[in-house]
């Protein structure tokens, strides 16, 4: 099992059920449930009410603010794949080779500032970053692979690979059977050839 996980923001307080208006600010809580991290989503009453002092809760790792954005309409187009829906794919397939590609396409997608890191915590002797993407409000823990110098190379390859073709990369040309260089001489004269 890859440490990598995605969880959505919530589209309602998870203590009242309440849905979110568009722009309303909201609390997210981190714990840390022993076999995976669980976000939860708080609107600014219930907060107030019950969880502003969760740091004493049982599991505890983090606590941020933000500010809810409705969801655009779901436009049905196809798009071109981006490094950020290439690191979805690579998460949902949970393929351990694809953990040192998945690391470099969140540390590009932190500098170009699509995600952002949240909190770095130390698990079992890893490290893990928890990045948000704030457009959508949707959190991605991923483990550092812990990459040495001789391995970089390999992995820009792979990334790069990924960037331009997808997890799909296209197949190769099939072999055209060759013509004897006599027979294509006579067939191109405009004269049969007879086998």
């Amino acid at each position: 099992m890859n440490d990598w996980n995605i969880q959505s923001r919530a589209h309602a307080c998870e203590a009242c059920e309440k849905p979110f208006a568009d722009q309303q600010p909201y609390h997210t809580v981190l714990f840390d449930e022993q076999q995976d991290f669980r976000r939860q989503d708080i609107c600014a009453e219930c907060w107030q009410a019950k969880f502003s002092d969760a740091a004493w809760l049982p599991g505890f790792i983090s606590h941020w603010q933000g500010v809810y954005e409705a969801p655009p309409p779901v436009v049905d187009a196809i798009q071109k794949e981006t490094a950020e829906t290439i690191l979805r794919k690579l998460i949902e397939l949970n393929d351990p080779r694809y953990i040192p590609a998945g690391f470099i396409l969140a540390v590009m997608l932190e500098r170009k500032r699509v995600l952002k890191v949240k909190e770095q915590i130390i698990r079992e002797g890893k490290r893990t970053f928890i990045y948000q993407q704030p457009r959508t409000g949707e959190v991605f823990t991923i483990t550092d692979p812990a990459l040495h110098l001789n391995q970089l190379e390999e992995v820009q390859r792979d990334v790069a690979a990924l960037l331009e073709h997808g997890l799909n990369p296209p197949a190769p040309a099939p072999e055209v059977p060759s013509v004897p260089a006599e027979a294509a001489a006579e067939t191109s004269a405009g004269q049969t050839v007879q086998t």
